[in-house]
């Protein structure tokens, strides 16, 4: 299994992807697929504490990294995400480097944060603690997702907090904040990501982007841009395109 963090520091490219549907006959699916990564979504689905550990489970068991997008940046949360086995979050809405610091403090135990301490999978059930505290420092990933123009004047001090291993675009939700959700392609929400871009290749930050609609262009345009953190659409959007091809192309022949 691939040490993420550190290819995330060296500025590897690496592939992960999206769950919102809480089944670990479709991680195990997905994860055969080749992806690096992949995440769980916390934040927008109705995925328990108990399917987000069989899900973590199943991924890593697998062979491939398991990330959680936690629900908002709250202690609770990422302490349970971590503790089930996670090997890194992605962290919604971090506006400012107060947010950042809040995220990295959640995630490390005492001093270098405020983590509580739970015996749970991830400790080997109280067995590996003591390894699990030296795994932490080495390959935990925090990742900040930058989804909101109120982060566009903080970013460099929000990458620059240690802990933060790099960020990922929300696209969806940084085109909301600018006034208009979903519409990523238009001028004024590419003026912001080039804004993005500056800061953060002047800092040489990570870059990451979550590509919903994958498109061999965008992910090829992305990776000569220097994002090297890329997450490949959705589960549901890759089976509902199929189910969509499927239907529309025997429709076709059936009209014939």
């Amino acid at each position: 299994m691939i040490n993420l963090k550190k290819k995330i520091k060296n500025k590897e490219v690496t592939f992960g992807s999206w769950m919102n549907i809480g089944n670990a006959y479709i991680a195990e699916i997905m994860v055969q697929a080749g992806f690096d990564w992949i995440v769980i979504d916390m934040e927008h689905t109705a995925i328990t504490y108990e399917d987000q550990q069989r899900l973590i489970q199943t991924i890593e068991l697998a062979g491939s990294i398991p990330l959680v997008r936690v629900d908002s940046n709250n202690e609770v949360s990422i302490k349970k995400a971590l503790d089930a086995g996670a090997h890194g979050i992605i962290v919604p809405m971090i506006n400012n480097e107060s947010d950042a610091l809040r995220a990295v403090s959640y995630t490390y135990y005492p001093p270098r944060g405020i983590r509580g301490v739970g015996l749970s999978r991830a400790q080997k059930y109280g067995f590996g603690f003591d390894a699990y505290k030296k795994w932490l420092k080495s390959e935990c990933v925090v990742i900040a997702q930058i989804e909101s123009v109120k982060a566009l004047d903080e970013l460099e001090k929000i990458l620059t907090v240690e802990g933060i291993d790099g960020f990922i675009i929300g696209p969806y939700d940084l085109s909301a904040s600018i006034g208009y959700p979903g519409e990523y392609d238009r001028k004024e929400v590419a003026d912001a990501l080039s804004k993005v871009e500056a800061i953060s290749d002047r800092i040489n930050a990570t870059k990451g982007y979550h590509v919903v609609n994958v498109e061999n262009n965008k992910v090829e345009n992305l990776v000569r841009s220097g994002y090297t953190f890329i997450a490949l659409g959705v589960d549901e959007i890759f089976l509902g395109s199929a189910c969509r091809v499927a239907i529309e192309n025997s429709k076709k022949i059936g009209g014939k």
